[in-house]
């Protein structure tokens, strides 16, 4: 486990926090997102600024065209947060903003935004790991939800297990060796045709497939292993396409989606529950933008309830990237007295390789 450092008692605390509504920004990627939780935790808005239609023409997220979109738009989607949220700008107590993991460029217009607004308040400014937020709306989903727990991340970028304890420390059980769960989905429904985003193409389309008539391989490594793998299942998809004559009818294309999909969800629920029975506990959330697919949804409900497993599925709002859940994170880090900053930097690579702890997770997140 990486030794986590926290700012310099010089850097921090220069004004205490006092609850109150907190505004959250989200930058890391092709989401331009503002939201404002109240006082008490609720959600008063939560504003999300999709940049798909810049993207899907290339298949997938160009940096600089991201960089750009989020410069276009952040001051409207804050003031559209604001606005829904009866807030006024003076009347915040805080500012969360995501840090990284994520796009260098769109980070910096996040955190740059984040900066000046709190300097311009004199309010505390803290950063959030994208990965704390995204584990963070299991609680906006179920604010009673059990600690500690297992909780698995699983999106475009991220496949995580973690043990996440009660004082916010979360410790890396398992991750994936190569693709995410979410870059299998995209690379997948590239390869089958089926446009982008791919993830919500694939799961449309499996619907009306045969999960049975085509089989593809899942990764499940040594006994007790909590790695995943998703490339091979990439690979195996790529040698069935060749083998099969083209063009492919709609019936086909959809029992390939279906099949390709069982084997990322049977493999994301077996490692879940795995990591559940090795840490003997009971309680497990399953966050991010692949948690939002309609067939993971379904088999974790149905083996929750047969093992008398409590479970959190954040809401579709929570699933992808969006504010609330970086607000979230950042206003349980103020309710546990933790160090903040103003000086803030961003940290573009994944620094959750080993953990994610309840400060900053790399020191680089300090100047």
């Amino acid at each position: 486990m990486v030794g986590i450092r926290s700012a310099k008692p010089e850097d921090s605390r220069q004004k205490g926090w006092k609850s109150g509504p907190l505004l959250g920004i989200e930058s890391s990627c092709d989401e331009t997102a503002a939201a404002v939780l109240g006082s008490d935790g609720t959600v008063l808005s939560n504003i999300v600024a999709s940049q798909q239609a810049v993207h899907e023409k290339f298949g997938g997220v160009v940096p600089e065209l991201a960089a750009r979109a989020h410069l276009g738009k952040i001051d409207l989607v804050v003031m559209r947060a604001l606005e829904e949220a009866r807030v006024s700008k003076g009347d915040l107590q805080a500012i969360a903003v995501t840090q990284g993991p994520g796009l260098a460029g769109a980070l910096l217009v996040g955190v740059n935004y984040a900066k000046a607004l709190s300097y311009g308040l004199g309010i505390p400014l803290v950063g959030v790991n994208h990965l704390q937020g995204h584990i963070a709306s299991a609680w906006l989903a179920d604010p009673t939800f059990p600690l500690p727990c297992i909780v698995l991340v699983v999106s475009g970028g991220h496949t995580h297990l973690y043990r996440r304890e009660a004082n916010g420390e979360c410790l890396l059980l398992g991750r994936t060796r190569d693709d995410a769960a979410g870059e299998a989905f995209d690379k997948g429904a590239q390869m089958l045709g089926l446009g982008y985003p791919g993830g919500p193409a694939m799961d449309l389309i499996a619907r009306i497939g045969d999960r049975q008539a085509i089989p593809f391989p899942r990764f499940h490594g040594a006994r007790s292993s909590l790695e995943f793998s998703f490339s091979g299942l990439k690979t195996s998809l790529l040698y069935k396409l060749r083998g099969m004559a083209t063009p492919l009818n709609q019936r086909q294309i959809a029992d390939l989606a279906a099949g390709y999909q069982e084997a990322i969800v049977q493999v994301l629920v077996t490692k879940a529950l795995s990591a559940l029975k090795q840490s003997n506990l009971s309680a497990i959330a399953v966050v991010g933008g692949v948690s939002a697919n309609s067939r993971l949804r379904a088999v974790l409900s149905e083996r929750a309830e047969h093992g008398q497993i409590r479970l959190s599925l954040p809401s579709m709002e929570f699933c992808t990237d969006n504010a609330a859940m970086i607000a979230s994170a950042g206003r349980q880090r103020l309710m546990r007295g933790e160090p903040w900053s103003p000086i803030l930097d961003i940290c573009p690579t994944d620094g959750s390789m080993t953990s994610v702890g309840a400060r900053p997770v790399t020191t680089s997140f300090q100047k």
